[in-house]
C-alpha cells in the first residue's frame, strides 16, 4: 500500500476585535494627497467614493490594551483547541507579521522578543524543542508561513507546526491619509500537520515570487500626509494605483504556476481564497486568472470575501477567511471534504504566493 505524506490543516482559529469602525465614523475627517493638499468635498462623498473602490464599509481594530502578540495568542489558542492538539506537540510558531507589537499612542514598532516567542510564552509551552520565529513578508506572509511549514515537514524537520497571520495596523495608520479607512487588525491561525495517508490531499503545489525593482517600496513607511506633521514620525503609506496594476498582472500568473504544478484542472477549483485587499481588485484578478484558462465562471460563487465587514488586516484575511467559512460563519459559501481550493496573496515587496490545497 502506498502512503502519501501529506501536509494537512487540521485546526484553525481566529480573533476579530470587537471594536466595529464604520465608514461614517471618518465623515469628519480632513484628509490630506500624499502633496499634502487637502482633499476637496464633503467627507460623505469621500466615503462614497472609497467604498466604490474597495467595497468596505467597515473594519475591526483592537482595543487600547491589545496588542499583535495577544490577539495572535488567542487565535492560537482556539486553533490547538480545534486540531484536539498537545501544544507541546508543536514543532514550529510560526507567525506572520510586519510591525510588531506596538503600544496605542506610541509609533514604535517592538520585535523584541519576536511576536512568535510571545505567543510562545502566553501560551505557556515549555518544549524547547518548539522553535518560535517571526515571518516579515507582507501581506502574503501567513501563506509563506504556510508554504515553510510544508518544506520542514517534507524535510523531515518537523511533524506539527502552528502558523499564524496576525496584524494591528490601527497603531501604524496615518488618520490624515485615506487610506486609512482601509486597513483594520485582526489574527488567523492553522495547526500544519504532516500526515501519512492512502489518500492525496492538503497542500498539493505552491509558488512564490518577489518583484523588487521598481516595485520594492509600493508599501512604505513614510511621514503623514498632514502639512505640519513631524517627518521622524512614520506612517504605513501605499500608492494604491501601483499596487492594483500590479496585482492584476502579476497575480494570476503566479496563481497558474501553482495550478500547473498540481496537475489539477481549474474548472475544478472550488473555492479561490484571495487576500482581503480590495473588492474590485480581487475581482480583477479571478477573472484575470479564469481567462488564463479559457473559463469565467461566476466571480461571486467561487470567491468569498469578509472584506466589506472587517477591512484589510493584512496576513490575518486568507487565515479569518478560512477559519470563518470552516465555521458557517459565511453562510453563502461551504467547503466540504475533497474540495479544492486555490489561495493566493499579495502585498509589500513586492510579495506574491499561491497554494493549492485539497481539503
Amino acid at each position: 500500500m502506498t502512503l502519501y505524506l501529506n501536509t494537512v490543516i487540521t485546526g484553525t482559529g481566529s480573533y476579530i476585535p470587537s471594536q466595529r469602525i464604520d465608514n461614517s465614523q471618518f465623515a469628519r475627517q480632513t484628509f490630506f494627497d500624499k502633496d499634502h493638499a487637502p482633499i476637496q468635498g464633503p467627507g460623505e462623498e469621500v466615503i462614497r467614493k472609497f467604498r466604490d473602490i474597495t467595497g468596505i464599509a467597515e473594519r475591526r481594530w483592537v482595543k487600547e490594551n491589545q496588542t499583535t502578540s495577544q490577539i495572535a495568542a488567542i487565535s492560537a489558542e482556539r486553533a490547538i483547541e480545534a486540531a484536539g492538539i498537545d501544544p507541546e506537540t508543536i514543532d514550529q510558531i510560526i507567525v506572520a507579521e510586519n510591525f510588531g507589537d506596538i503600544i496605542k499612542g506610541t509609533n514604535q514598532t517592538d520585535l523584541l522578543p519576536s511576536i512568535a516567542s510571545r505567543v510562545k510564552h502566553i501560551l505557556q509551552i515549555r518544549n524547547p524543542r518548539c522553535v518560535a520565529y517571526d515571518l516579515i513578508f507582507g501581506c502574503p506572509g501567513w501563506l509563506q508561513g504556510i508554504i515553510q511549514a510544508d518544506a520542514f515537514i517534507r524535510a523531515g524537520m518537523a511533524k506539527r507546526c502552528l502558523v499564524i497571520g496576525a496584524e494591528t495596523l490601527s497603531r501604524v495608520v496615518d488618520k490624515y491619509d485615506r487610506d486609512t479607512m482601509i486597513f483594520s487588525d485582526g489574527a488567523g491561525a492553522t495547526i500544519i500537520e504532516g500526515l501519512e495517508e492512502e489518500n492525496k490531499r492538503g497542500i498539493l503545489s505552491s509558488a512564490s515570487m518577489t518583484h523588487a525593482l521598481e516595485e520594492a517600496y509600493y508599501l512604505h513607511l513614510g511621514r503623514s500626509y498632514e502639512p505640519k506633521s513631524d517627518p521622524s514620525i512614520r506612517y504605513i503609506k501605499m500608492d494604491g494605483r501601483k499596487v492594483y496594476e500590479y496585482a492584476i498582472s502579476q497575480v494570476p500568473p503566479a496563481m497558474k504556476e501553482a495550478l500547473d504544478r498540481s496537475g489539477v484542472d481549474a474548472a475544478d477549483i472550488r473555492k479561490v481564497l484571495l487576500h482581503q485587499a480590495n473588492e474590485k481588485m480581487d475581482e480583477a484578478i479571478v477573472k484575470r486568472f479564469y481567462r488564463l484558462y479559457g473559463l469565467r465562471p461566476e466571480v461571486s460563487e467561487v470567491m468569498p470575501m469578509n472584506i466589506q465587514q472587517l477591512g484589510n488586516s493584512s496576513v490575518a484575511t486568507i487565515p479569518t477567511l478560512y477559519d470563518m467559512i470552516l465555521k458557517g460563519q459565511l453562510s453563502e459559501h461551504q467547503i466540504a471534504s475533497g474540495d479544492l481550493l486555490l489561495f493566493a496573496s499579495v502585498g509589500a515587496g513586492m510579495n506574491i504566493n499561491a497554494v493549492i490545497y485539497k481539503q
